[in-house]
């Protein structure tokens, strides 16, 4: 990111270093976030007798134990500086941002600007986390000097998993601060903005949390269960699968009756004020300390294996077995949203009542407030994208379901009293321009904006010319097909027309043998005319692995001899991709497993997602890695041994062959270089969307360095000594219960094969050689029962077996 405006001190600083001021829950994420980006991080919190920093310290602390895990890896905790108010101000004169997370007390808060503020060098950004009290009535109590670079920037729970980030000034913020902060949040932690007004609760919360209190208002007059609106508020309705009540549980019952608490008392006069009071149901839950998943009850509680739901008739707690009527469940999946909203408003069913109901009041409450707290429709359509993981924004809803049609249905029903409130669209809704666009937005890209009454286009920031994917701001990037059959296509981004990228059209981005044979054909078709090649797709994952689905009908009709020749060719594929005269970079993302991680390592580089899950998890079916990954595990030990001759080789074969034989996944990029999957010189981007744009980058500078492709050499192999050591370890892990005794035969295979097999410890081996041993593994494997079984049970239920 580069350096961008002015102001009284000069070009404003590269946002190096960062500080956060509390280390309570968000604070202590927020840090974490940061040194998962590579960001050093000093975390402030109040001094302790003794050890002055034992407040930080325990936060740090609970960061390695804290599941979903807020850093890439445990250890990771390590880089972030602890720090308190008294003994380490002067730390923040080297902080280019300084991020306050504290509790939501607005004294608290200018109190602890008073005093940080003497510390902060004259350049430096402060922003306040806060997630409803008003940015400007915090900039009060600023300094007039620092007025112009504060601003409110609002991170959601958890910071490493939720995309969102609000961004919201004051009129005193410098402009030119905004842009830099929002290229630095996109490109440097991976977040996804929106520009918010400084109303309460900004954007997402604001409309998110009214959704919520309209489900459990609708619920309560339509008697459903929280369990029955879960499943008609989840994916069946394009929202994440946690649905309303489950969603408030992982977020909290406290912080969610806080939010409403802010509405209720915030915002009098907001025409759907009746319904902002927290729900008896809820004041109920957070008074016995029934906070949600935090304290192990809230509108659920798990006892063993068994999900009981909350019946708030009797504050008991019953099993969880509501059940979707099938007539709903056929509305709801109607891909027509017109067709979808219109059956859903005419029937009489409670629980397509219930979904129209909701729907309706959130458009209504939507339109209502879009020109109070937010530029756009854009911006609140992608607040509900991001923040609460909804497929369509309502305004897209709205438009997709035909605008004028639903505007009529809304009204028809306001005027019937049926909605929450009896506030009528505003005139914008009628606007010629957006009645001429079909709703608001155009199929130019623009977006209504109710304040200038015109389409605005997205924000043209540089950070977002270098995104390609899905989303507002990538859609600009033209994109040129070259070639494309049903497995596999090849294209180019218009402004990069020397680098092809290959992208599998298989569901998962499996590699079927259609692919594989693909795969090789764009190693051919960029070697005739390209700088380099990219694999890779603007959608998740990367990879799931081998199209075992298309693989099972051969096997069932030529046995494991049928499937050898689809295993050598996936094998020459790799090594078709590693050896091509081209550089061959991997673009991962989400998933890259089984065949999709043998096919990144076998490229020249990898540039991978922060979020990229890499693993061989061949044994969890009962196999061993086919396709060239034992290969590459032992020819990179013997690689990694080669700069420490004094270190035997099973030193750095061992972590790859626990790994393969505890199918073990990487929880992040950082892990997976630590497995060995990226190697030192890989790079790891945080925002999905960059993740082309740089392997597009890495591919034209290796071209540009005078590409050569390796040479294929020897190595030394473990050998049978090796391979007995390995069985020995596994032996512990069987014996302790970590792994069933089929997998420590399969893993068995995998200690012989990585070590080169039958063969005396030192012996010079080749790739042929090894790609000839996984051979012979792989298809012994594959004609035992036990495999077999695996194998049917995972394609028929999407789960590994255990037999």
């Amino acid at each position: 990111m580069h350096p961008m405006g002015q102001n009284k001190g000069g070009r404003r600083p590269r946002l190096n270093r960062v500080a956060v001021c509390g280390a309570g829950v968000m604070g202590a994420q927020i840090a974490a976030h940061c040194v998962n980006a590579g960001i050093p991080v000093v975390l402030f919190d109040l001094a302790s007798e003794g050890d002055r920093n034992a407040i930080v310290r325990k936060a740090l602390a609970g960061l390695r134990t804290l599941k979903p895990a807020p850093l890439g890896l445990p250890e990771m905790a390590g880089l972030i500086t602890p720090a308190n108010y008294e003994d380490d101000l002067h730390r923040l004169a080297d902080c280019d941002l300084v991020i306050e997370a504290i509790a939501e007390r607005l004294d608290w808060k200018r109190e602890l600007y008073a005093r940080i503020a003497p510390a902060l060098r004259h350049d430096a950004v402060l922003a306040t986390n806060t997630s409803g009290l008003s940015i400007s009535v915090l900039a009060e109590g600023l300094p007039e000097s620092l007025r112009e670079r504060f601003c409110g920037v609002h991170f959601f729970n958890p910071p490493r998993y939720m995309p969102l980030v609000e961004l919201i000034p004051t009129r005193h913020t410098d402009a030119a601060l905004l842009d830099m902060l929002e290229s630095f949040l996109v490109s440097g932690l991976g977040k996804s903005v929106v520009r918010a007004r400084d109303t309460p609760n900004f954007i997402a919360n604001r409309i998110g949390v009214f959704g919520i209190m309209a489900a459990i208002e609708h619920a309560r007059r339509l008697g459903l269960s929280v369990d029955v609106v879960d499943e008609l508020t989840g994916t069946r309705l394009g929202r994440a699968k946690s649905g309303t009540f489950r969603t408030a549980d992982v977020v909290g019952l406290d912080t969610l009756a806080h939010v409403m608490r802010t509405m209720e008392d915030q915002l009098p006069g907001d025409p759907f004020h009746a319904y902002f009071s927290v729900p008896p149901v809820l004041r109920a839950l957070v008074e016995q300390g029934a906070l949600g998943q935090k304290s192990g009850a809230g509108f659920y509680r798990k006892e063993g294996r068994r999900i009981l739901r909350l019946d708030p008739d009797t504050g008991q707690y019953v099993p969880a077995e509501g059940a979707i009527d099938p007539e709903v469940a056929a509305l709801l999946a109607e891909k027509d949203a017109s067709v979808r909203l219109k059956g859903l408003r005419a029937s009489s069913h409670p629980q397509a009542r219930f979904v129209w109901s909701l729907l309706r009041d959130t458009l209504h409450y939507s339109a209502v407030h879009l020109h109070d707290i937010a530029g756009t429709a854009r911006e609140l359509d992608l607040a509900m994208q991001w923040g609460f993981g909804h497929r369509q924004g309502p305004f897209e809803l709205w438009q997709a379901a035909g605008w004028r049609d639903v505007a009529g249905w809304i009204r028809e029903d306001i005027a019937q009293g049926a909605t929450l409130s009896d506030a009528p669209l505003p005139d914008w809704v009628d606007a010629p321009g957006v009645i001429g666009a079909g709703g608001v937005y155009t199929a130019e890209g623009g977006a209504w904006n109710p304040a200038s009454s015109d389409f605005e286009a997205p924000r043209d920031l540089p950070v977002y010319r270098r995104h390609v994917g899905p989303g507002p701001y990538a859609a600009a990037r033209p994109r040129r097909t070259v070639h494309e059959d049903s497995a596999i296509r090849c294209w180019v981004l218009e402004d990069a027309p020397d680098v092809l990228i290959a992208s599998f059209r298989t569901r998962m981005h499996t590699l079927s043998p259609d692919v594989v044979r693909g795969i090789m054909r764009a190693a051919d078709l960029a070697e005739s005319g390209y700088r380099g090649l990219v694999v890779g797709h603007v959608d998740d994952p990367f990879s799931a692995g081998a199209d075992l689905k298309a693989l099972m009908p051969i096997f069932e009709q030529g046995g494991p001899g049928a499937v050898a020749p689809i295993q050598r060719e996936m094998q020459d594929m790799v090594l078709r991709l590693r050896y091509a005269q081209v550089p061959v970079v991997a673009a991962l993302a989400g998933m890259a497993l089984g065949g999709g991680c043998e096919l990144a390592v076998h490229c020249d580089r990898r540039v991978a997602h922060f979020e990229t899950y890499i693993g061989l998890v061949e044994v969890g079916i009962g196999l061993i890695p086919g396709a060239g990954g034992l290969a590459y595990c032992a020819r990179r030990a013997a690689e990694l041994r080669a700069g420490a001759p004094e270190a035997p080789l099973l030193a750095f074969l061992k972590g790859f062959a626990l790994a393969v034989a505890g199918a073990r996944v990487s929880g992040s990029a950082a892990e997976a270089r630590q497995l060995g999957y990226l190697q030192p010189q890989d790079k790891v981007v945080m925002h999905r969307n960059e993740v082309l744009h740089v392997a597009v980058s890495e591919a034209r500078a290796l071209a540009e360095a005078g590409y050569r492709p390796p040479m294929a050499g020897r190595f030394p192999a473990a050998g049978r000594d090796g391979a007995a050591t390995l069985r020995a370890q596994i032996v512990n892990l069987q014996v302790g219960g970590y792994i069933s005794d089929y997998d420590a035969e399969v893993a068995g295979v995998v200690a012989e094969v990585i070590c080169g097999g039958d063969i005396d410890p030192g012996s010079e081996i080749d790739e042929a050689w090894m790609m000839a041993c996984e051979r012979r593994g792989f298809i012994g494997l594959l004609g035992r029962e036990k495999t077999q079984a695996r194998i049917r049970g995972f394609l028929e239920t999407g789960k590994p077996t255990r037999n």
